[in-house]
């Protein structure tokens, strides 16, 4: 899978870890409220290998959830066709997670395994709706199956409706099979600009309802551009249009905190400093000069001069 996707992955679920939680209810039917502590283990783990170096191994996530029990959790994203070797990969991850933290009384060794589940990212007619191990051992035979999400599966009412708001980075992949008629059809190509305005009131009226913090709404938007710029980079009125919208509700949150922050402090000084790091960073975010000039007119009652200049002044302009 494309390390952008991997990425992506890893960060909101570190970075937004209370997130994870709806996620795992849906995956593994489980009850937790929120109110449970998420801790989170090192992705790099060594297989031993006779005769041979160790092989290193980097797992998407391994973490534990503390509530009412303790239960250890391992997550995959995969976006690649389903060839078997995922299987073989996880039970590789499983078997080393659980050796990690082995503990041995009395030459008696116990290991338990994670919960372990795959998040794909594409849909294909051979992407089963579960994995399976099957352990043959002189004691018995264990099996249990691999739980699989598919995020193709949830609509924007469904990720809503369920909390599911980790998968948001993601829901693109809904519409990549008409990437081409989007970038050829600016009517089609609004209707996906309004869903995803829709997603960003959806996502105010829960920083409103304080169901999500400010940090958690701006990292859903800032990954869910990263994701957007990846899977259509060939195609540039899909990759612009949605940008745009993006790029101006990533203005208006960081527009936002350093209207309070310079409130709050009294320091008018300090919000220039505040609204040239913001150029700066959203230049750095690939967002076209005209929209970061709009936006600095908008909310910041500037007139059309001060906000090229602003936007000329910082920085190398890409126009």
């Amino acid at each position: 899978m494309g390390n952008i996707y991997d990425g992506v992955f890893r960060t909101i679920l570190n970075d937004c870890r209370k997130l994870i939680l709806p996620v795992i209810n849906e995956i593994f039917e489980e009850g937790y409220t929120g109110d449970e502590k998420v801790e989170f283990f090192p992705n790099e783990h060594f297989l031993d290998q006779q005769n041979m170096a160790d092989k290193e191994r980097i797992t998407d996530t391994n973490f534990r959830i503390i509530g009412k029990e303790i239960k250890k959790y391992h997550l995959e994203c995969e976006s690649s066709l389903p060839d078997g070797r995922i299987t073989i990969r996880l039970m590789e991850y499983d078997a080393q997670i659980a050796l990690d933290e082995g503990e041995v009384e009395e030459e008696t060794l116990t290991v338990t395994f994670p919960n372990t589940a795959v998040l794909y990212l594409r849909t294909y007619k051979k992407t089963p709706d579960k994995m399976k191990y099957v352990i043959i051992t002189p004691g018995g035979t264990v099996a249990y199956d691999i739980p699989i999400m598919k995020v193709q599966s949830y609509t924007i009412d469904d990720i809503f409706e369920k909390r599911l708001l980790l998968l948001i980075p993601f829901y693109i992949f809904l519409h990549e099979k008409c990437f081409f008629e989007y970038n050829d059809d600016e009517r089609k190509l609004a209707e996906l600009k309004m869903e995803y305005k829709d997603i960003l009131e959806r996502l105010d009226e829960l920083e409103r309802q304080e169901v999500i913090g400010a940090f958690d709404k701006r990292t859903i938007i800032e990954l869910s551009d990263d994701v957007v710029k990846e899977i259509a980079k060939k195609h540039e009125n899909v990759q612009k249009g949605i940008g745009e919208v993006m790029g101006g509700a990533l203005i208006e949150t960081s527009a936002r905190k350093l209207k309070n922050e310079g409130i709050s402090e009294g320091i008018s000084e300090g919000i220039k400093v505040g609204i040239r790091k913001l150029v700066e960073s959203l230049r750095s975010l690939s967002i076209p000069d005209e929209t970061i000039e709009a936006q600095l007119v908008e909310r910041y009652q500037m007139s059309k001069d001060e906000a090229i200049d602003w936007v000329r002044k910082t920085g190398t302009t890409s126009r």
